[in-house]
């Protein structure tokens, strides 16, 4: 998967003159670093990705329709929120990568990427094609999520239908193996149920005739 380097940062006109605070040391806030640390599921972590992307692109939408305000830089803010968004899917793409790699089972979190992200790629496109005042600042950043974005879902994809056949093996040898296992208990129980008549018999055998007639 392709990867981009995109560190946004927040840049304001004016210092006495501040935006709402969405950057914390990096592309993501200190509360997504935690959550990100606490999340390991593989399906899990993309869910907690997928969320981190919608809060951009609704942070977005909320600001770039504001009146024009010259003690504000909102199209350099807007611009930076975008490279967030192509950073959390880059950074997205590399989970999905990792944990492919390693075989791990992470079809549900696939199949809300692949339900969710095409209703944030037609987000993405609406921002094309309805320009706002700010549109010029971040049109570039724009186009690499719209990008950025289709390339993910076009190997979640793949990812899914590999996993999907992987997964669906590996359940047909565990049947497999329960029914073997099944077979092999029966046979035993059989085998410890004959020897049990086998010393019964022996037993009797062996009773005196003196005894035997008491």
């Amino acid at each position: 998967m392709i990867r981009r380097q995109i560190a946004a940062f927040l840049l304001i006109a004016s210092a006495s003159i501040t935006l709402p605070a969405v950057q914390k040391g990096g592309y993501l806030t200190d509360a997504e670093v935690d959550k990100l640390r606490d999340t390991q599921d593989p399906s899990e972590r993309i869910d907690a990705y997928l969320d981190f992307a919608q809060a951009r692109l609704a942070r977005i939408e909320e600001f770039r329709h504001d009146p024009v305000d010259p003690n504000y830089d909102t199209g350099s803010y807007l611009d930076g929120l975008m490279g967030q968004y192509v950073s959390i899917t880059d950074e997205l793409k590399d989970w999905i990568q990792t944990q492919y790699d390693r075989q791990a089972d992470m079809r549900r979190g696939l199949r809300r990427l692949l339900d969710d992200g095409p209703k944030q790629l037609e987000e993405l496109k609406q921002m094309q094609t309805t320009p706002d005042p700010y549109s010029t600042d971040y049109t570039r950043s724009l186009q690499d999520a719209m990008a950025d974005l289709s390339d993910t879902l076009d190997g979640a994809t793949k990812a899914l239908a590999d996993q999907q056949k992987y997964f669906g093996e590996l359940k047909r040898e565990d049947k497999a193996e329960a029914r073997a296992a099944k077979e092999r208990l029966k046979e035993e129980k059989k085998r410890a149920k004959e020897e049990r008549k086998l010393r019964k018999r022996e037993h009797k055998s062996r009773v005196p005739a003196d005894i035997d007639n008491q």
